[in-house]
């Protein structure tokens, strides 16, 4: 056989008591790793995501009209009309041509250097 006799005559020693967790320990241990997963959750994707909410409902409050706004779906125009107290604004694409967005679709303020990608410079 591939295990010789004196290997399997041998008795192995039972580990000592000290060395396996009484099941309060294993509880506490398991416990605190659910808590440092959950305090790295809270780190790394819930406070990120509230300071980015916060942002955007800050720069909505801020909104006036004349300001260049880029749309949910990549619009980019002025704000027409706004009303205090409404969710919805009138944002003028240009060309004469005016929608109704509401206020949470509005995703920023243009910087100035976004173009639309259908302009074409005319000589």
């Amino acid at each position: 056989m591939l295990i010789s006799r004196a290997y399997a005559t041998q008795t192995m020693a039972a580990p000592a008591a000290a060395e396996t967790p009484t099941p309060m320990e294993a509880f506490v241990w398991n416990m605190g790793m659910v808590g440092v997963l959950v305090v790295l959750f809270y780190v790394l994707l819930i406070r990120p995501q509230q300071r980015r909410f916060k942002e955007h409902a800050e720069m909505l409050s801020g909104l006036q009209k004349g300001d260049r706004v880029i749309t949910g779906g990549g619009l980019i125009g002025t704000i027409d009309k706004i009303t205090e107290g409404s969710d919805e604004v009138v944002v003028d694409l240009g060309g004469g041509m005016k929608v109704t967005a509401l206020r949470a679709t509005l995703q920023g303020r243009d910087d100035g250097k976004l173009k639309p990608a259908n302009d074409v410079k005319k000589a």
